[in-house]
Parts: C-alpha cells; sequence; structure tokens
C-alpha cells in the first residue's frame, strides 16, 4: 500500500476516533452533581429537623424518619450542622463523606465524621438508607444517648493531710402517691413503709405523708437511708408507690472525727465540692444496654477543701473528753500565732445541747484573770512583782467577797496571787479601774467580738462595759456579769501566747467576718503575763499538769447555782486551748483532763 492509500485511511478513520475520545471524556472528565445535591438536601433537612424531608431523600423512609427524630431527641441538640465532602462516584454508586457539628447545649458541642451513601435510580439519586448515616458505629435498631457525668466530689481535708470527707451515696426514699393508688390503697403503702422506716427515719406521720403525697404531682420526699441499711431493708421496701434512687453525697470518713463540726462544714461547702459537669454520648441496644461509648468528655473537678482543724489534736481532745462520764466536757484548741480552729472536742452528755463548745456562754471563772491582769498592766496599776494583798476575804462596798475556802496568803507578789488565784486581790485590782478597762482589755485578747466563721456557730462571750463597783469587783476574778465560751478563752490564751488577737478560722480561703469592739495591748503587757501564767503550772493550782511539758495556763472554778464549773486554759508551743467541765466542781479536774489530751499530742508537734 502507498503512502497516500495509508493517508486517505486515517484521516476517514479520524471523526470516528474524535468521537470515541470526546465520549470518554464526556464519561470520566465530567462531574455529575445528582449525588451530591441528594446528599446536600438529606443533611440540610436533617439539621433543620425537618424529619420527614430528611426521609423522603432515602430509600426507606419511614425507618429513616423514626431514627432521624429520635436522635434529636435523645441527644437533647439544640442545633446541629453538616458539611459534606468529595463525592466519590462508581457507575451508579456513590459515597459522601460528612462532617458533623452538634450543639448539645451548655456549652457541649459535638464533632465527629461520617459517610453517607448514596444509589441511582429511575428517579435520580437517593441517601441509601442505613444508621450509619447518622453516625458510624450507629447499628440498626440502635440509638444515641446523651448523659452528663458528674465528676468526682472534691474530698474535704484537714490540716494533717487525711481525708475527713469523701465523696459516697446514699439511697433517697419517696413515695409515689398515684402508683400506690394504681396498685390498692395510698394509706395502706404508707403504713406499711412506715413501719419499715420508723426505726431509721423517726418521726414520720402516715396522715400527713397520704396527704401531702395525693397532693403533688411528683413523689414525696421521706428520707435517705445508708447503702448498708437499705440493702438489708430492700426487700421489704418493695411496697407499691415506694421509689427509691440511689444519690451522691458527701460521707465523713470517720464518723468521730468532730462530727458536729463536720456536719456543719458539709453544709457550708457541699455545693461547691462538685466542680463542673461532663458528658457522655453512647451507642445504646434497644433494651437501654451500652453497646459503645462514641464521646466522653470528663467533667472538671472541684478542688478539695481544707479545714485548720488536725486530726492529731482533734483525737487526742475527743479521746480526753470522752473520759467524762455524767457531766458535760470540751476541749477547744486554736493555732495560738494564726488562730486557725485545730479541735472542738465535745462527749456525749455536751453534745445533747449542740455545740456548746464554741458557741455556749459560762462564767469563766478565775480564768478570767488573765484579762484583769492585763488590764491592770495596760493602765499601770501593777506588774509582776509588785506586792499585792490576798486577805481571805474583802469587802467592796456592800459585798464580801471570799477567796475559795477561805485561804489567806497576805502581801505577796502579783504573780504569786494569780499562781494560787486570789478571788481577794483581783477583785480589789477591778475596783480600782475604770468602767471599760475590763471591757477593752478582753477585746484586745479576741473576746467579745462577733465571729461569723464560714462553717461554724461561734459566740466568744461578753464583757459589758460596768460602771458598778460591786459589779466591776466581780467581773474582776470571773464571777459578774462576764461570759466566755471555751474557744473564747482559747483565744485569750492564744493572745497570751501570741501577742494579739486571733480571729478563728475554721475552712482555708475563707475569711473570718469579725464585728465589735477592736482593740490592742502593748507587747509588754504580754510580755509580763506570759511568766504569770507559767508560774501557775510550776508553783500554782496546776501543778499536776507539770510534766506535760512547758505549758502555761490558769485555773478557774466558776460558781453557779448546784456548784461549779471547772476551767483550764492556757497554751503550750503553738496550741492554745481550753479545757470546761460543766459543774466539773475543783479545777484540778479540767488540769487533768488537758493533762491527758496533751499527752496524747506529741510534744514536737507544730500545727
Amino acid at each position: 500500500m502507498s503512502r497516500r492509500s495509508r493517508t486517505l485511511r486515517t484521516l476517514l478513520a479520524l471523526p470516528c476516533t474524535l468521537m470515541v475520545l470526546v465520549a470518554s471524556v464526556t464519561a470520566c472528565g465530567a462531574q455529575d452533581d445528582g449525588p451530591r445535591d441528594a446528599a446536600q438536601a438529606f443533611l440540610d433537612a436533617f439539621a433543620a429537623a425537618d424529619f420527614a424531608s430528611a426521609a423522603r431523600q432515602t430509600t426507606d423512609p419511614d425507618r429513616a424518619q423514626t431514627q432521624l427524630a429520635t436522635t434529636w431527641k435523645s441527644l437533647r441538640a439544640e442545633s446541629m450542622s453538616a458539611s459534606p465532602g468529595r463525592v466519590d462516584i462508581d457507575q451508579d454508586v456513590a459515597e459522601v463523606p460528612v462532617s458533623y457539628t452538634w450543639d448539645l447545649g451548655s456549652g457541649r458541642t459535638w464533632r465527629y465524621d461520617s459517610t453517607i451513601a448514596l444509589g441511582r435510580s429511575d428517579r435520580g439519586w437517593s441517601v441509601r438508607w442505613k444508621s450509619s448515616a447518622i453516625h458510624p458505629k450507629l447499628g440498626a435498631d440502635q440509638h444515641l444517648s446523651l448523659a452528663t457525668t458528674d465528676p468526682p466530689r472534691a474530698a474535704v481535708n484537714e490540716s494533717d493531710g487525711s481525708e475527713v470527707m469523701v465523696d459516697g451515696t446514699v439511697v433517697a426514699v419517696s413515695f409515689d402517691a398515684s402508683e400506690a393508688a394504681e396498685a390498692g390503697s395510698v394509706v395502706d403503702s404508707v403504713h406499711r413503709m412506715i413501719a419499715v422506716l420508723g426505726p431509721l427515719i423517726p418521726g414520720l406521720n402516715a396522715q400527713v405523708i397520704a396527704e401531702r403525697a395525693t397532693a403533688q404531682d411528683e413523689p414525696l420526699p421521706i428520707g435517705r437511708l445508708q447503702p448498708g441499711d437499705f440493702d438489708r431493708l430492700r426487700d421489704s421496701l418493695a411496697l407499691p408507690g415506694v421509689v427509691t434512687e440511689d444519690q451522691a453525697v458527701l460521707v465523713p470518713r470517720d464518723p468521730n472525727f468532730a462530727p458536729a463540726v463536720v456536719a456543719r462544714v458539709r453544709d457550708e461547702v457541699a455545693g461547691e465540692l462538685t466542680g463542673s459537669s461532663g458528658w457522655r454520648v453512647t451507642v445504646r441496644n434497644p433494651n437501654g444496654l451500652v453497646a459503645d461509648v462514641v464521646a466522653d468528655e470528663p467533667g472538671k473537678p472541684a478542688p478539695a477543701v481544707l479545714m485548720t482543724m488536725s486530726r492529731t489534736v482533734q483525737n487526742a481532745a475527743q479521746q480526753a473528753v470522752n473520759s467524762v462520764q455524767g457531766k458535760q466536757a470540751m476541749i477547744v484548741a486554736v493555732q495560738a500565732s494564726t488562730g486557725k480552729i485545730l479541735a472542738v472536742a465535745q462527749n456525749r452528755d455536751a453534745d445533747r445541747d449542740g455545740l456548746v463548745a464554741t458557741s455556749g456562754l459560762y462564767p469563766p471563772g478565775s480564768t478570767f484573770k488573765i484579762v484583769t491582769s492585763a488590764a491592770a498592766f495596760h493602765d499601770d496599776m501593777s506588774n509582776p512583782d509588785a506586792i499585792v494583798p490576798c486577805p481571805g476575804e474583802i469587802q467592796i462596798g456592800e459585798r464580801t467577797i471570799p477567796n475559795y475556802d477561805g485561804f489567806a496568803l497576805g502581801p505577796v507578789p502579783l504573780r504569786t496571787a494569780f499562781a494560787q488565784s486570789c478571788n481577794t486581790t483581783f477583785a480589789d485590782l477591778a475596783s480600782r479601774m475604770g468602767p471599760t478597762a475590763l471591757t477593752h482589755a478582753a477585746a484586745a485578747m479576741g473576746l467579745g467580738a462577733e465571729y461569723d466563721v464560714p462553717g461554724l456557730d461561734v459566740k466568744s462571750g461578753s464583757v459589758p462595759v460596768e460602771p458598778q463597783l460591786v459589779a466591776r469587783s466581780e467581773d474582776g476574778f470571773g464571777q459578774g456579769r462576764v461570759l466566755a465560751s471555751p474557744l473564747g478563752m482559747a483565744l485569750v490564751a492564744a493572745a497570751a501566747a501570741s501577742g494579739r488577737a486571733q480571729v478563728p478560722t475554721l475552712i482555708y480561703g475563707r475569711e473570718t467576718e469579725v464585728n465589735g469592739p477592736r482593740a490592742s495591748l502593748a507587747e509588754n503587757v504580754y510580755q509580763q503575763l506570759r511568766p504569770m501564767m507559767r508560774a501557775v503550772v510550776t508553783e500554782g493550782t496546776a501543778t499536776s499538769i507539770a510534766g506535760a511539758g512547758e505549758v502555761y495556763g490558769k485555773t478557774g472554778e466558776a460558781e453557779v447555782a448546784g456548784g461549779s464549773h471547772a476551767w483550764f486554759t492556757g497554751y503550750r508551743g503553738d496550741i492554745a486551748f481550753a479545757t470546761l467541765i460543766v459543774l466539773g466542781g475543783d479545777s484540778t479536774n479540767s488540769v487533768n483532763l488537758t493533762r491527758d489530751f496533751l499527752g496524747a499530742v506529741p510534744g514536737d508537734y507544730r500545727p
């Protein structure tokens, strides 16, 4: 064949070749917008919560509409947006990657990727319905579920580092009158419930419960049970209308650790220990069981709460007061240099009247001679070495004031009169003071102010201005109108040790508000006071505690109807304390109780 023949044949064949090439380009290179449009229509309707319209874009509208609606409802979604990616087409099948973004409320945003499959039929492109169009791990007949997750409650710790309160669970019991009525009798169910719960939740009244439960739509709260008690009573509580639910609460790690104080601290801080809640999205089977966790955003726990109380000091004080039977006994200890409360211990007899160690007011007896001495030093009326009278009794106005058992020392240094607790000496000093002298000195040592201590009921005491001569003389040895709590006298001892009034605190980071008179005393007042308090232990009325270390203190017996209160207040190192036995008689009883307390606190312990 000639070259010309070959060329002609080639030219004749060229149109056919060009036609095949154009057809190929059309089939392989052109974009088919059908699947993208179908996917976009489905996603737009789903995002608008128009489930019927979205379902019409699928191959199974009934099933699709149900699952789409269930998803929005179970996620409690506020909004959703979806962005399709590049379409991948293979003849009559296409896949579209999708990025979902859900707004689940309360700042919860959930993002994930999935894939939508599409198919082409005579009617065009449509979504081949599978549950995975909603989420890749969602199977047929499964649904997504949103749940809030609470972080562990923050612990409440004491200053030695151990936990006081931790996250725990109680079982809340309620009564649903409508449920009881459907099953039979409301009254009968209430009576049967009370028969079971009565020993653990006293004061339940069948008529009141029946009336209140019937009058409201929600179940009526009845009370809370410890998990162990509930497990024991579970079968007996399977009654019509009785509803039980686990609730997270703070529970004491040790129920014997300052229970009255711990209960108040729990009420004070309970709302601030939960931190911020987390959330979780799960895949659930038709029976409600979790098949998979597809999103888990943990909550942020709150920081631990730290109490100023010391387990070492509290346990020692509690052990001491528990040894007293038949009389109220209490010990309060504070850090002398800061006022931080280290211990509030009461025996069971005292517990019956509430937290009297911090809020009960009693005549302080001769422990108040600390304040009277400070007032005398402040006004330059006397000094520890000044010779003062200590007769068996003294006449002031119409009042005859005696010493205990009428003892007399004659003229002695003030230090000796203080150590031996001469009432006549201090009545005489107070009689020569101005009406405000004792009030001023008491305020300067922390006694008489109103303290708003977060987590604690507090009354320090009362030292009124006294213009009447006789009444002021009685105040001078703690037997007039002067009143103090054990906490108040512990603050007086802390001031003596540190040289200034201390503000009591119980929870770190929560300041105490102070209302009332403010005053101050010069440092030389305290310098003169301390050796007198030491002499009480080395040679005076508290020698029975001399072996407990370098203790400074003052004894007191406050006469009241029916007997006398036994007091001892003072400090050792940085621990200031006050011990009171109500109607405890001889102050030696409180001294010995304090000896037991300090004996259980290591000598090198520092708060």
